[in-house]
């Protein structure tokens, strides 16, 4: 998971070698970032139904591969084109080792989904804030071999996970033929303690949909359901608007006359406060409920960044630096709580896929984050921009006051 995070946490800090080493014009520079958005997005429910069917080795294998080609093409690249495809393939290789990692969480935690994924997820932008300050002072001077090494270090450890990683034993009911019951059991239905029905509260969903693992729901039938199309609008705006972030911040920073440190620290406050934010915004999830916590923390976000135009127009460089942490931190709920939200309201079995298929939300989201942000930046300015942003993250966060689980 963490080194597919550098994919998306370092280009903000890679970006600006790569345009001046190879001549790339700025709306083409934020193609390359909606091209990885792109297709670590579709690959993910090819992923997701390879790896709910046949466990996570076999997609982890090719992900591990793709992960280090993506680098190694970059290393390599003479002209544009090169750069566009190497990107392609480390967008496939981040993809699919995001789904299978993080779904893998999901299957081993019922109780505590929220925190599991989020422990997960914190590793996404946890890694890259350990290798920035090592990138950035490497990539001027040495930046074939720093990439060619992110390369070596990305594909050994996806290897290492596809080795290691694997499923949780089916027990009970579920370990028996579905046509057949155990006739020293009750069924599950009946049980008191079963995890689906359960009279005792603590083994419920924590959405409300106590029947969603023993009846788990099919992607087909999850985009029937309103509640689907509302969280993935939500995802699109969070998503496009985070990236927008991710990848100017070093820029923008820049631009409002702030220091290379500010810069420096920014990118790198940014991929740990994403990190701590997952798991923590899942922790708090699993307690106050899910809903609640993603539409509290995703208005926090949007103001956040709206603040952060203030401070970073006025020159106050610590402040802009912890408010565009504050905005990666709170705008977790997207990774952090939605794939728990997927298994609460349509079960455990397929919540690789179906959360595949949410997250194609990224799609229209990298789009937004990389080639129309950086057609915004040139046609409203950077911090008109920026502010946007913030108010499009409010919205989203207020909507989801309405959600509640569905009936399936």
């Amino acid at each position: 998971m963490g080194v597919a995070g550098t994919y998306q946490f370092v280009w903000s800090s890679i970006r600006v070698p790569i345009r001046t080493g190879i001549g790339i014009p700025e709306a083409r520079l934020g193609t390359v970032f909606t091209l990885f958005i792109v297709f670590q997005t579709v690959s993910q429910f090819p992923a997701g139904w390879v790896r709910d069917r046949y466990g996570p080795r076999i997609p982890m294998l090719g992900g591990a591969v793709a992960l280090a080609s993506g680098y190694a093409l970059v290393a390599s690249a003479d002209g544009l084109l090169a750069v566009y495809l190497a990107y392609v393939v480390g967008g496939i290789g981040a993809g699919i080792a995001y789904t299978v990692a993080l779904n893998t969480g999901v299957k081993w935690f019922n109780e505590r989904r929220g925190f599991a994924t989020g422990v997960v997820g914190m590793a996404y932008g946890g890694v890259s804030f350990l290798v920035i300050p090592a990138v950035r002072g490497g990539i001027r001077t040495e930046f074939r071999r720093t990439l060619l090494l992110m390369g070596a270090g990305a594909g050994l450890v996806a290897l290492v996970a596809a080795v290691v990683l694997r499923d949780p034993e089916r027990s009970g009911s579920d370990a028996e033929d579905p046509g057949g019951e155990d006739p020293g059991e009750a069924p599950a239905s009946e049980t008191p303690d079963a995890h689906t029905g359960s009279e005792n509260p603590e083994t419920r969903s924590p959405a409300g949909n106590p029947d969603a693992d023993e009846d788990p729901t099919t992607w087909r039938e999850a985009v029937r359901t309103w509640q689907f199309w509302h969280l993935y609008v939500v995802f699109v705006v969070v998503t496009g608007v985070g990236l927008m972030v991710v990848g100017k911040v070093v820029s923008y920073a820049g631009e409002l006359g702030l220091s290379a440190a500010t810069a420096t620290a920014a990118a790198s406050v940014v991929a740990v406060s994403d990190a701590g934010g997952v798991v923590s915004v899942g922790a708090v999830s699993d307690r106050v409920g899910r809903e609640r916590t993603s539409a509290a923390t995703l208005v926090l976000s949007g103001l956040a960044l709206v603040a952060s135009v203030a401070a970073g127009d006025r020159g106050i460089g610590l402040a802009f630096v912890a408010l565009v942490g504050a905005v990666a931190f709170f705008r977790s709920p997207v990774f952090a709580v939605f794939p728990s939200l997927v298994g609460d309201y349509y079960g455990e079995a397929r919540s690789s896929e179906n959360y595949a298929v949410l997250y194609t939300a990224k799609l229209p989201g990298g789009v937004f984050g990389g080639t129309v942000a950086s057609g915004l930046v040139l046609t409203l300015g950077w911090s008109p921009s920026f502010l946007l942003g913030g108010a499009l993250v409010v919205v989203a966060g207020l909507s989801l006051v309405a959600l509640r689980p569905p009936d399936v």
